[in-house]
């Protein structure tokens, strides 16, 4: 298998209103989403919206919902302050502060919050890992 990750797929509640929240963060949803699923481009990969009743059934499981904390989706920014900026902004838009932002012990800076779901993202400036062009994180 190649070592790549091309899609990840969030399990919501209402995909209007999930839709909704990352649109209000400025993302664009691509011409491919329609009433059952809304994709999201984010650099070399993608995002998907797709209700949770739906993507449990398609992966063969009822009832049993994922739980969040086993996993956290990352946005790392280019510059320190960015991670404070970034923050705020999402809160703004309805985000659940999970963690504030706070220096690491690795020298970088970062904050945690969940989306309306309850799906938990990371928010970091880590200045050892660079940014590409299209915000692409390169690994050394």
């Amino acid at each position: 298998m190649e070592q790549r990750l091309s899609l990840v797929t969030l399990g919501v509640g209402d995909l209007a209103k999930a839709r909704l929240f990352y649109e209000s963060l400025g993302w664009r949803a691509s011409s491919a989403s329609c009433e059952q699923v809304c994709f999201f481009q984010t650099g070399s990969m993608a995002i998907a919206l797709y209700p949770m009743d739906a993507l449990l059934n398609d992966a063969g499981k009822t009832g049993n919902l994922p739980v969040p904390g086993g996993i956290t989706l990352g946005i790392n920014v280019s510059l320190r302050e960015e991670v404070d900026q970034e923050l705020a902004k999402v809160l703004a838009h309805g985000a659940t502060l999970l963690q504030a932002a706070m220096d690491t012990p690795w020298g970088g800076r970062t904050a945690y919050f969940a989306d309306p779901d309850g799906h938990p993202w990371e928010i970091t400036w880590a200045p050892m890992f660079p940014l590409g062009p299209a915000g692409e994180l390169l690994l050394p």
